[in-house]
């Protein structure tokens, strides 16, 4: 805390001592909320809504504020409120250290208290667009990729949303429980008041995010009966779903860094978000209707996501991922220690050159080379403080559209790719680990992973890739790479890193 314990707000920012930070370019008192945005965490606060308030700084349209949601609690709702939506984004650099506030967020809600009210907001002609970052497994899909019905919170939003078609639903609202739910949900309130058409921007790393979001919201409104079905072929023409990419490192948020931003602001920050200087956001230029000028806030707006997205999965995403768990396995605990490791280094620059760059077409413009130099430089940043243990969760659900694509290419190209097993060998040793008890394994199938980790040590490899859920055939399938993860494995059990 500060030493004026004044909190952020719209009263306090302009009479506080702001020595060291810059403040909205805009009035955001001025602002109408356009966009709802499901999935209030530090990722979108720092990134999507910073895009959304230089773009505001630019043109000056005041039809673009945003509605936060929030979804597994009311914690960050709990924390902007208070502070009119206001919040810092701190920078920090490997030599330098900026603060701004942005006023791009002008409501919040959570949708276990304000199911309601959100879709009030997302069935209202003035909102034009609904963006959502809430993580891979926050969709709740079969391995198929449909939605779960099986999953609690999917079949009551489902069973909320065939009520309400149906005019049987009971005075008071059912509480939203999963993001596409209380989407298709705000989507059939749009369609009964005004079939004012809609964009969808999913902002998750997701291959082809746009499309796997459209299938989801068509599956899910089908799931609701007749009606439903009648849902979903309005939305197939009503709705757009482009497809976007983005790109910036979020650490969590830590103590020191309150403080370092209390003595920058002069005001205390509950909402306070962290990043580093670099972000980037690629934008499928598909939109049902107006959208604020993302483009002159240094975004790209483009006929095809697809290069982009494939280069930022495979270079940076499975980098990242590999680092973590070598990083893991050598006792390193930031991703910053990882790279600064020579053989993991080493490791890491094989799989982008021998493995990935192979699979891919360069997007215009950029060079594969130095932006996996950027990348290395980015991930060496100390001041990002990304752990390798909070980048290793959820490996099920990121290995395939981070490591197991580039895999499958290069095998269908008869090169068996060794870096590459070697990364999914660090992953199989840290989740045997984790069976043993000695390492920590946050994921949605961590029973099944470890009961499959369970057993002798020699079989390891070859029972996880037995796993269907995680390992296409094309990949599972193939002898010569399964050799190379058991010999990973062999040498990752006894401290090696080798690159071949």
């Amino acid at each position: 805390m500060s030493d004026s314990r004044v909190r952020l707000s719209l009263d306090t920012l302009g009479r506080g001592r702001n020595p060291g930070a810059v403040g909205p370019a805009h009035d955001p008192r001025g602002l109408d909320v356009g966009i709802v945005h499901l999935g209030l965490g530090a990722f979108h606060r720092a990134h999507q809504a910073v895009f959304t308030e230089d773009a505001l700084a630019a043109t000056g349209d005041t039809g673009w504020g945003i509605l936060g949601v929030t979804q597994r609690s009311a914690r960050v709702a709990e924390q902007l409120r208070p502070q009119d939506g206001l919040y810092g984004v701190l920078s920090k650099g490997a030599e330098s250290t900026s603060l701004r506030v942005i006023g791009s967020l002008r409501e919040v809600a959570f949708p276990g208290d304000e199911t309601d009210a959100v879709l009030q907001r997302i069935a209202a002609p003035t909102t034009r667009i609904v963006s959502l970052t809430v993580t891979e497994k926050g969709y709740r899909r079969t391995a198929t990729g449909s939605p779960d019905l099986a999953d609690p919170g999917v079949a009551s939003d489902v069973a909320a949303l065939r009520a309400e078609l149906e005019g049987t639903a009971s005075g008071s609202v059912t509480p939203s429980r999963t993001p596409i739910g209380l989407l298709v949900r705000g989507i059939a309130l749009r369609r009964s008041r005004s079939e004012a058409p809609l964009t969808v921007v999913c902002c998750d790393n997701m291959v082809d995010n746009g499309a796997t979001v459209r299938a989801l919201v068509l599956a899910t409104a089908a799931a609701a009966g007749p009606r439903g079905e009648s849902l979903a072929a309005w939305i197939d023409g009503a709705v757009r779903f482009p497809a976007s990419m983005v790109d910036r490192i979020v650490p969590a948020t830590s103590p020191a860094h309150r403080v370092e931003a209390a003595a920058l602001l002069g005001l205390d920050d509950e909402g306070l978000v962290v990043g580093e200087p670099f972000s980037q956001w690629v934008v499928q230029d598909d939109f049902a209707g107006p959208r604020p000028r993302w483009e002159l806030a240094g975004a790209t707006l483009t006929d095809d996501v697809a290069p982009y997205e494939r280069m930022k999965l495979r270079m940076l995403n499975g980098t990242h991922s590999t680092l973590a768990y070598l990083g893991q396995l050598r006792g390193h605990r930031t991703i910053a220690e990882a790279v600064a490791d020579p053989e993991i280094e080493a490791l890491a620059r094989a799989l982008v050159d021998e493995d990935v760059i192979p699979t891919l077409s360069a997007p215009d413009g950029l060079d594969l080379a130095a932006y996996r130099e950027s990348v290395l430089e980015r991930f060496a940043n100390p001041n990002t403080g990304h752990t390798t243990l909070q980048v290793a969760m959820d490996g099920s659900q990121k290995l395939p559209i981070r490591l197991l694509g580039t895999v499958a290419d290069r095998l269908a190209a008869g090169v068996v790719p060794q870096a590459a097993a070697r990364a999914l060998a660090a992953w199989a040793v840290f989740v045997g680990r984790s069976a043993d008890g000695e390492t920590p394994l946050d994921d949605p199938l961590a029973d099944v992973l470890r009961a499959a980790a369970s057993g002798a040590p020699d079989g390891l490899a070859d029972r996880l890739l037995d796993l269907a859920q995680i390992f296409p055939a094309e990949v599972a399938g193939s002898e010569a790479f399964r050799a190379e993860v058991r010999s990973g494995v062999r040498d990752l059990r006894q401290g090696l890193v080798p690159t071949r």
